[in-house]
């Protein structure tokens, strides 16, 4: 049994961004594939579940960098569960260059979604043991409770705990290429649906240090949404995303911009 799952990867120019640095969609691509690979490993993942209907599905996640592989670079991914409990369990991930270098580090938390009715079935089919749990923290911060962010002019009072958007809503309808495994919206579109709300010379002049992703609904194909936007500084933005026929929330995000050196 391997506590602590480690896999190598080469940096193609296909996986990088515009910068020539390894995109963050493929990095959280790469995280979920680890993740699963290691579930896998460990007797606890989606084949052990095909009786019950049973897959694990992402809650939060949070990814933490303080540079990014460059095109042609081999890098290595760590991961361990870090807790679990009856209904979610907490995934912890190292990013590093071959030769020890940390790049930075990520924090995760999945459920098991009936694949059917699409609810939470809860962890105590699994039997996810002691020995199987590492419990080492990444020396990264929680994320921070999800907000409401709502359209309301400057001089308007705001509700408690809500966040006044101060960029104009964004629309968006899921398509075919939105969808993933479970027939809902794919982890890494969310991240692209975030990454194109910056601009190019954005993107040049600044990298994404810090992004915190938390789902709190399913979309799905066709669904019509709106994505606001509050920034509390230049360097500091966060995103909800709801449905726009009730306005229901899907999703919140932080991303976190440092200058480029």
């Amino acid at each position: 049994m391997t506590l602590i799952f480690e896999e190598s990867y080469f940096l193609s120019a296909g996986e990088t961004n515009a910068e020539q640095e390894l995109s963050l969609p493929v990095l959280v691509t790469r995280l979920i594939d680890i993740a699963t690979a290691h579930a896998n490993h460990l007797g606890i993942g989606n084949p052990s579940m095909t009786g019950i209907n049973g897959g694990w599905v992402l809650s939060r996640l949070t990814v933490e960098m303080d540079c990014y592989p460059k095109a042609n670079d081999t890098f290595v991914i760590q991961t361990w569960i870090e807790s679990s409990n009856r209904h979610f369990s907490e995934r912890a991930f190292k990013i590093l260059a071959t030769d020890g270098t940390v790049y930075g580090y990520a924090r995760s938390i999945w459920m098991v979604m009936d694949t059917v009715n699409h609810t939470n079935l809860g962890l105590s089919h699994l039997d996810i043991s002691g020995e199987m749990i590492v419990g080492e923290r990444p020396p990264i911060e929680n994320q921070a409770r999800h907000m409401a962010i709502i359209e309301a002019l400057d001089d308007a009072e705001l509700p408690k705990g809500t966040l006044r958007a101060t960029s104009p809503a964004f629309d968006y309808r899921f398509k075919y290429c939105d969808l993933d495994f479970y027939r809902h919206v794919n982890t890494v579109r969310y991240v692209t649906l975030l990454l194109n709300r910056f601009s190019l010379e954005e993107h040049d002049t600044t990298y994404i240090r810090r992004l915190e992703l938390s789902f709190l609904h399913e979309a799905k194909y066709g669904m019509k949404t709106t994505l606001l936007r509050h920034d509390s500084d230049p360097m500091a933005s966060s995103f909800l995303l709801r449905r726009k026929e009730d306005s229901a929330p899907l999703f919140f995000a932080r991303v976190f911009r440092k200058q480029r050196p």
